[in-house]
């Protein structure tokens, strides 16, 4: 918990300041572009601050009373971070698209070049930090503001190259886009940056309701788990598999052809499946459990 709280308030104090030097950039040069960047970085303070506040919950063990813990919290804060970013974005656009409407407005495009140049270095080093120390650590939280600088960083780059070039339309049959390449820009920036965040808001979403996860890691799973399970003469026949934050729950359903089963053997199947899921993810319990011969519910495997 120190280390993740380190790297989330590494990323607050740095995004502040961004925020700050982006917003006055954007007074300054007039710029929809940096404005909305600015009240990007902006708006995740507020929920990264909250998640600071609540972090020590994330970390509290489970109880009878509690069987998910604080997991479903963690879930919820990335839910409403997703919406407020969404909000965020498409009120500027919408902004964008009516300053493009009433006729644009020209921006010095070698200031913001020079600008974003300067923002996307120091980004890249902020960023290669926290992926440093993120190597040993498994939360979605994490893995949303890492998400977070990467896009700052690619957008800066692709900002303050597309301005950069914006500076040599003068002469040429795009020189009449001038007035309206700030708001372009704006607009390319919502859709570089939806598919990826609705990509996480929709995990996020299904993590409340505990929907299993995606294809990708059932597979994963399936994979590691029958292996142990063929080894020990065991058929899975059923996966019930239940993600709620960085808490993975698998439960493996199984037949055996045999009259008997050993005690023991169960035992190490079990702790061997948890050592073998151990290795890729954090915080996954793996439980087996023998199918009943009336349980019709449960359906083989695909």
């Amino acid at each position: 918990m120190k280390m993740e709280k380190r790297i989330l308030w590494l990323s607050l104090w740095t995004g502040g300041l961004f925020a700050v030097a982006e917003f006055f950039m954007a007074i300054y040069s007039g710029s929809q572009a940096v404005l909305m960047d600015a009240a990007y970085d902006a708006s995740e303070l507020l929920i990264l601050g909250l998640m600071l506040f609540l972090m020590p919950l994330f970390h509290r063990p489970i109880t009878e009373k509690l069987p998910f813990g604080f997991s479903q919290l963690e879930s919820i804060l990335v839910i409403i971070k997703g919406f407020m970013l969404l909000s965020v974005t498409f009120g500027l656009s919408a902004k964008s698209v009516e300053v493009a409407l009433t006729g644009g407005n020209e921006v010095d495009g070698v200031q913001i070049s020079i600008f974003q140049a300067v923002v996307a270095l120091v980004s890249l080093g902020i960023l290669l930090a926290m992926r440093r120390m993120n190597r040993t650590l498994s939360s979605p939280i994490l893995d949303m503001e890492i998400y977070g600088w990467k896009v700052d960083v690619a957008y800066s780059l692709g900002m303050g190259a597309a301005f950069f070039g914006s500076t040599f339309f003068k002469g040429t049959p795009l020189e009449g886009i001038s007035p309206y390449f700030d708001q372009i820009v704006s607009v390319l920036i919502v859709l570089f940056m939806m598919p990826e965040a609705l990509k996480m808001l929709v995990r996020a979403i299904k993590d409340v309701f505990l929907f299993s996860p995606e294809k990708e890691t059932m597979d994963r799973i399936k994979e590691i788990c029958g292996n142990v399970l063929e080894r020990r003469g065991l058929e899975p026949v059923f996966y019930d598999v239940t993600r709620t934050g960085r808490r993975l729950w698998v439960s493996v359903y199984f037949r055996k052809d045999a009259e008997f089963l050993v005690v023991r053997a169960l035992q190490d199947a079990m702790r061997e499946a948890n050592e073998a899921l151990a290795e890729e993810f954090d915080h996954c319990v793996c439980e087996l459990i023998m199918a009943g011969p009336d349980e019709g519910h449960l359906q083989p495997q695909d």
